[in-house]
């Protein structure tokens, strides 16, 4: 039985775990943090760590430069993961750095996904680094200052790391297929095509160089060209976390692209959120949400739209529906802009919030019963529509003593020119009505 065991083969070491870099300079990318003169370069260069927040995407190094900060201050590294660990591997942490200390050794505790861990188990951290204890890095891929702790996050720096840029990506792509697959040809199409998937994320493209490398050899193919790395990386789209930063960065270029009125950045966002992942519900909530805040009135026929192109999802799905969306988001880029109805409905809610309970007038209230007939109730209240025009010109509406707060001022854009014409000529029947009003002798 030993000896079948003995026979079996070590596990074999994932090729982003191979190529990890041993050295600070091997590190790609990175040059604003890490580049001569750059703030990295200077905490490596000094010799006295400090407690910092590693904030960027996925595989941009946010573990390496932790693990290369432990080997180049000769400390201890402990790592946790928030996705897993709780309140016990905490309190573990924290007895391997006092131990390290009793031997003369300080700690560098690097807490990867810090932003998973609650605000209590974010606090239990704070002693432990006032008192010096342990210098902290936390890694990050949601913006901090919502995610961290304001306590952590005044004892820490904040380093962002930017996705890795082209460059970056062939220089690693070429490092990986010496290393992984000397033998295979890849082409300069597969390779851009490969890049392109790995979307700026190190540790991706590393796992499609074995994936294909893999493919390539199972199906006999050398050279690899752009369609064969198409056909065998079919399931990896581009990265998109569905909950964080880029996703919220993404809907917010779509929604500024809609309401900068250019049609072509709106369906680029629109297609990158798809081809990311996210849900077409999602989206088309959004573009209805786009409809009554960005176009408004100017263009009533956007709010339909949208939920048309809603409707023709749910009825045919992905990907023949996402069309009707698409074709909601180019009308809306297209169609005329007026943030007016957005804006008073805002303004009216912080009156009413700040305002009190104004009771009702007494014209504008119904009566039902006898007593509030007797009461006054609805006595005066003028019936528009036996009114010249439908309009009872100079009825007041609002709570008594308010004045007209003009809320809503539609725009010059659209159908809403048409509005503004109505409200100016029903202005203009108001102060008519009250000028008949003032000139009547008082009763007697």
């Amino acid at each position: 039985m030993s000896d079948l065991f003995e026979a079996l083969e070590p596990p074999r070491v994932p090729l982003a775990e191979r190529m990890r870099p041993a050295a600070l300079d091997e590190v790609a990318g990175q040059l604003h943090l890490l580049g001569s003169g750059k703030p990295l370069r200077l905490a490596f260069e000094s010799g006295q760590p400090h407690s910092m927040i590693l904030w960027g995407p996925p595989g941009v190094g946010k573990t390496t430069l932790a693990r290369l900060m432990a080997k180049g201050f000769d400390a201890e590294f402990v790592a946790l993961s928030a996705v897993f660990a709780g309140v016990k591997e905490i309190r573990e942490a924290i007895q391997q750095a006092q131990a390290a200390k009793a031997r003369g050794r300080h700690t560098i505790l690097f807490v990867d996904e810090v932003h998973r861990f609650n605000k209590s188990q974010q606090d239990a951290f704070l002693p432990y680094v006032e008192q010096g204890l342990v210098t902290f890095i936390g890694a990050t891929t949601e913006n901090p200052s919502f995610e961290v702790n304001s306590a952590l996050l005044s004892r820490a720096s904040v380093y962002v790391l930017a996705p890795l840029d082209t460059a970056a990506m062939t220089s690693l792509f070429e490092r990986a297929r010496a290393v992984a697959c000397p033998e295979l040809n890849i082409d300069d199409d597969a390779r851009e095509r490969m890049i392109g998937f790995a979307d700026g994320d190190a540790r991706r493209l590393m796992n499609l160089v074995e994936q294909v490398q893999v493919a390539a050899g199972m199906a006999g193919v050398n050279p690899v060209d752009a369609g064969f790395v198409e056909q065998a990386l079919s399931q990896n789209l581009r990265r998109f976390d569905k909950g964080g930063e880029a996703f919220y960065d993404q809907i917010s270029a779509l929604h500024k692209s809609v309401r900068g009125s250019n049609p072509d950045a709106s369906l680029y966002w629109l297609c990158r959120m798809l081809d990311g992942g996210a849900d077409p519900h999602y989206l088309g909530r959004r573009l209805v949400r786009m409809a009554v805040e960005d176009i408004g009135l100017a263009d009533p026929r956007a709010l339909e739209i949208c939920l048309n192109a809603c409707a023709a999802y749910e009825r045919l799905g992905s990907p023949e529906g996402e069309l009707a969306l698409a074709q909601a988001t180019v009308f809306l880029a297209c169609a005329a802009k007026s943030n007016a109805v957005y804006k008073a409905y805002n303004a009216a809610r912080k009156q009413v919030a700040e305002g009190g309970s104004q009771p009702v007038p007494l014209h504008l209230r119904n009566a039902p019963t006898k007593l509030m007939k007797s009461l006054g109730y609805g006595k005066t209240y003028r019936y528009a529509h036996d009114e010249p025009e439908a309009y009872a010109a100079g009825e007041t509406y609002l709570p008594d003593g308010m004045a007209a707060p003009g809320w809503y001022q539609p725009t010059p854009r659209g159908m809403e020119a048409k509005i503004a014409e109505k409200l100016a000529h029903l202005r203009q029947l108001d102060e008519k009505a009250g000028a008949a009003v003032s000139t009547e002798p008082p009763p007697c």
